[in-house]
C-alpha cells in the first residue's frame, strides 16, 4: 500500500510540475493530423482571416493546442466560421481597425498530456478577458458527448445545439 501511495503521489507531483511550469505560445503551424476533430482543415484555413493557433509549452514540447477564429456572429457549421471570420476580418480591414471580430470561436481542442486540454481553455480564456475587443468565447464543437462533457466540466454554458455542431460559451 506504501509503494501504492507513493507511485500516485509522484504522479500528482509530476502532472503539477508541468502544469505550473507551462506557457501560452502563438504556433504559426502545428501538425494537422493530430488534431482528432478538423484534420481536414490546414493551415491555411487555421491562419487566413486573423484565425490563431495556440498551444501550451513545457520545456520545449507543445501538449495542447487550440485553434480559433473571430466572428462577430455565432456560426453553426465550419463553412458558416469560415464566411463569418472572413467577413468580421475584412470589416477591420475596411475601418482600419485591429478589432478583428468580437466573439473568439474556438473550433479545435486537444491535448497531447491529461490536462492539457483544460489548461489551455483556462490560458486561452485569460488572453481573452485581457483583450480590449473580444467579449465571448464560445466554441464550435462537434456533436459528441466528449466535447459536451469537457465543456460543461470546465464551465462552460451550452447555448445551442444544431445540426452538426454544438456551441458552448464561457463567461468573460
Amino acid at each position: 500500500m506504501k509503494k501504492f501511495n507513493k507511485t500516485v503521489k509522484e504522479k500528482f507531483e509530476n502532472f503539477f510540475d508541468w502544469v505550473k511550469g507551462a506557457e501560452l505560445v502563438e504556433l504559426d503551424t502545428c501538425d494537422i493530423n493530430e488534431d482528432p476533430i478538423r484534420p481536414e482543415l490546414d493551415i491555411k484555413f487555421r491562419t487566413s482571416y486573423g484565425r490563431k493557433i495556440f498551444g501550451v509549452k513545457y520545456k520545449k514540447e507543445i501538449y495542447a493546442i487550440m485553434c480559433f477564429g473571430f466572428a462577430n456572429q455565432i456560426p453553426k457549421t465550419i463553412s458558416e466560421f469560415d464566411l463569418m471570420t472572413r467577413d468580421a476580418h475584412l470589416q477591420s480591414a475596411s475601418w482600419r481597425s485591429k478589432n478583428i471580430g468580437k466573439i473568439a470561436i474556438a473550433y479545435t481542442v486537444w491535448s497531447k498530456k491529461k490536462g492539457g486540454g483544460k489548461l489551455i481553455v483556462k490560458e486561452v480564456f485569460k488572453k481573452i478577458k485581457k483583450s480590449n475587443h473580444l467579449n465571448r468565447l464560445v466554441t464550435l464543437s462537434p456533436l459528441t458527448e466528449m466535447a459536451r462533457n469537457f465543456h460543461l466540466r470546465n464551465g462552460a454554458k451550452e447555448l445551442q445545439v444544431n445540426e452538426e455542431s454544438q456551441n458552448f460559451e464561457y463567461k468573460i
